[in-house]
């Protein structure tokens, strides 16, 4: 059984939830401790969803799709090729991203997001699933330009709204063969499954465990396929994982 969690706004206040269907169950404090449902229900549609979660960091995968290495011009990496993004980047599911003034190319990338349930330090590959809460939609933003310039991925992954997360975490499924799908104004411009990561889940886990410690609500934005593309003011950009759902962002200009 898949069971879905929210992070919403209701009347100023930021709430976790359970989701089920179009309505919300309250959960008191927060999902990384013990889950105690409370008595309010809300309705999906009269509140506002927020990132999922609030990551100190978001631990991301460069190159691990085999075909969007070949579409870079990149050789496969041996070993996981990893960076970070601010958790300052996150927004939530209808959240706008800010095209910034300094980049002339910036594009959409499709990814399967694990979220961290908690403290994770050296973790065996075998024991990964015990550090994992579950699964959400990430769109890895990139002003490309500004990557191919600066080589590092620092500043073109970072700007703030450059992380849309959502629309919830959803558990119970395994996460090794899962439909991935981007939408570009109702476009279809990727279109692949987590079966074809170079790396997968536990491996990943494990890997990044031993070079950071990952917190409770980090999150690991496990790469992208091929097809990834620019953007521009205007546009709606969809992230499809099956069994999660669909985070949907609007593209605005960069406010003075």
């Amino acid at each position: 059984m898949i069971e879905r969690f929210v992070r919403f706004e209701v009347d100023g206040t930021a709430r976790y939830g359970q989701l089920k269907e179009d309505t919300i169950r309250s959960i008191e404090g927060d999902i990384f401790a013990e889950i105690k449902t409370g008595n309010e229900e809300y309705g999906l549609a009269n509140v506002r969803l927020l990132s999922p979660c609030q990551p100190s960091k978001i631990i991301a995968l460069g190159l691990n799709y085999s075909d969007h290495a070949r579409e870079l011009g990149f050789p496969i990496p041996d070993e996981p090729l990893i960076f970070l993004k601010p958790g300052t980047a996150a927004i939530g599911p209808d959240s706008s991203i800010m095209y910034p003034r300094m980049s002339k190319r910036v594009d959409y990338e499709a990814e399967l997001g694990v979220v961290i349930s908690k403290r994770a330090r050296f973790v065996p590959r075998e024991k990964a699933f015990d550090y994992i809460f579950g699964y959400t939609c990430v769109n890895d933003v990139t002003a490309r330009d500004l990557q191919k310039k600066d080589v590092q991925f620092t500043r073109s992954k970072s700007f703030d709204t450059f992380a849309p997360i959502g629309p919830c975490i959803a558990r119970g499924m395994d996460p090794s063969h899962l439909k991935i799908e981007s939408y570009l104004n109702e476009e279809l411009r990727q279109s692949s499954h987590t079966g074809n990561l170079i790396y997968g889940v536990a491996e990943l886990v494990s890997f990044i465990s031993k070079v950071m410690t990952l917190l409770p609500g980090d999150i690991i934005a496990t790469g992208t396929p091929s097809g990834i593309g620019p953007m521009v003011p205007g546009d709606v950009i969809e992230i499809v994982v099956e069994d999660i759902g669909t985070l949907r962002n609007t593209v605005e200009a960069e406010k003075s």
